[in-house]
């Protein structure tokens, strides 16, 4: 509820003209009550269930399936989670909007940039932390953060596109679709997903 105050006002107001204490304001709690949940001010636009998820999804993985496809499988499986798994026959669904709003302050906020940024290594991170036992190794480490960076950058192409087009196509069809053009069909193709997860609209 709060995080859903901050980002309406950030996104009427703009976000380095709002204060903390106009969220707090709005939400109808103390600004202590807000850095209570949100430590910092960016928090409020960049926090979200993304990690815990994927980590989820890793852990819960067979470990008999490429790295690659194990960490592409968790990102559009929490996509899909994030954003309500909708139909797109009428348009977005209440949570792609809050993403797609959140998103658009991450692209025109500097300061948010940068802390995503920083997110990332903290996702990077916690798909390491998920593998558990099978990242025991300095080498098996190495290898598992240069997949999972490749997937993340897929991920953000798909993203950064799904932002362009004002959330009117599937995200989780356009992540799976730039993990196939990342690492081949064969990998992340329609024989691994089916059909579905790479409809998008047709001016996706």
């Amino acid at each position: 509820m709060i995080q859903a105050h901050a980002v309406r006002l950030f996104t009427e107001r703009g976000y380095d003209a709002t204060a903390v204490t106009d969220v707090a304001e709005a939400a109808g709690v103390s600004p202590m009550t807000v850095y209570r949940h949100f430590p910092t001010k960016e928090d409020l636009v960049l926090f979200d269930q993304n990690g815990r998820i994927v980590g989820e999804r890793i852990a819960a993985s067979s470990a008999a399936q490429p790295l690659v496809r194990r960490i592409g499988n968790a990102l559009i499986e929490s996509a899909t989670t994030l954003t309500g798994g909708g139909a797109h026959g009428d348009g977005p669904t209440a949570d792609e909007r809050f993403l797609l709003a959140r998103l658009r302050l991450m692209i025109s906020t500097p300061a948010l940039r940068a802390r995503h940024l920083d997110n990332q290594y903290v996702l990077q991170g916690a798909i390491v932390e998920a593998l558990g036992d099978e990242a025991d190794d300095p080498d098996t480490v190495f290898r598992t953060q240069a997949a999972a960076s490749a997937c993340l950058a897929a991920m953000h192409m798909a993203v950064m596109r799904w932002a362009e087009d004002d959330g009117r196509s599937d995200l989780p069809g356009l992540i799976a679709r730039a993990l196939a053009a990342a690492f081949g069909d064969d990998v992340f193709g329609d024989d691994v997903f089916g059909d579905d997860v790479f409809d998008v609209a047709p001016d996706a």
